[in-house]
């Protein structure tokens, strides 16, 4: 049996349409087409960086509360201050932003302006840097 020219037609458009592969649904448009829509796309794309993205929120998240102890610890730097309380506020001292060496040989640690220099007896002297430097 033959088929007519409109069917013919009809089922080499069917065989060429392509899905999106967010949703499944069918792509018209150019060749090269891969998303029904820009949210598809955007869906799709949010899906392949999220874990990137959540590690980077994360980090930021951890430095931002850092900060923000050091600051409502040390309003007028500096400050002398025990490890108890930063721990109790939540500090975490596996994240800074900064590492500076001090003539002494000594380490100040930040996280952005704010900062903190070890001490004896697990002690801190709370500081914070010029805005010049």
């Amino acid at each position: 049996m033959f088929l007519s020219l409109g069917k013919c037609l009809f089922i080499k458009l069917f065989e060429m349409v392509k899905e999106c592969i967010e949703c499944g649904e069918p792509i018209l448009g150019r060749v090269d087409k891969k998303y029904c829509s820009d949210l598809c796309r955007n869906s799709f794309n949010n899906k392949v960086n999220s874990n990137s993205s959540n590690y980077v929120r994360n980090v930021n998240s951890m430095l931002r509360r850092n900060r923000k102890i050091l600051e409502e610890l040390a309003p007028s730097a500096p400050t002398k201050i025990s490890r108890d309380k930063l721990l109790q506020k939540g500090f975490n001292f596996h994240y800074h932003t900064n590492i500076y060496h001090n003539q002494k040989g000594g380490n100040q640690f930040f996280c952005y302006e704010y900062g903190y220099v070890p001490l004896e007896k697990d002690r801190y002297m709370l500081i914070r840097r010029n805005e010049d430097e």
